[in-house]
């Protein structure tokens, strides 16, 4: 029997891509909550014209995510909890290639540079991703196949 009580079909590519995006929620969230330094400390002197038009270079900073984007974020980053305890190091390796910077589209740590830092070739470094995400989505599976009673 095949059961199916929502469209979305976990494999591989949903999930990298799911978890991508929980990277980019993540690293465009904003470092630093409310402040009060402006009601506490008072206005800044302007020091000089360029400042006071705003001429200098700032680092371009994405929007702040949604609330839903936050909310998946939250529900892809516990994917991470789904790969064994005693496979640490895969989920080392899927949490530093989920970080995918949110203007530019490029993930933060490339394959060889994880593999430099576990002392690894770069294409193990792959095959060990692929390993996790399938562990993730063989739970996945067994977890909504568990929820809804359904064999298949």
């Amino acid at each position: 029997m095949i059961c199916d009580v929502s469209n979305i079909i976990y494999d591989a590519n949903y999930v990298t891509a799911t978890l991508e995006a929980a990277g980019k929620t993540l690293l465009a969230l904003p470092g630093c909550g409310f402040s009060p330094g402006l009601s506490a400390g008072g206005l800044d002197v302007v020091r000089n014209a360029i400042e006071a038009y705003g001429w200098t270079e700032l680092p371009i900073r994405p929007p702040v995510p949604r609330a839903r984007a936050i909310s998946e974020m939250d529900q892809a980053l516990r994917w991470l909890s789904l790969i064994p305890n005693d496979r640490y190091v895969l989920r080392r390796i899927v949490g530093a290639r989920l970080l995918v910077h949110p203007v530019t589209d490029r993930h933060l740590f490339t394959w060889r540079r994880v593999g430099k830092v576990l002392g690894c070739d770069y294409r193990a470094i792959q095959r060990w991703h692929a390993e996790a995400i399938d562990l993730i989505v063989r739970a996945l599976h067994a977890r909504n196949n568990f929820q809804w009673g359904c064999s298949s």
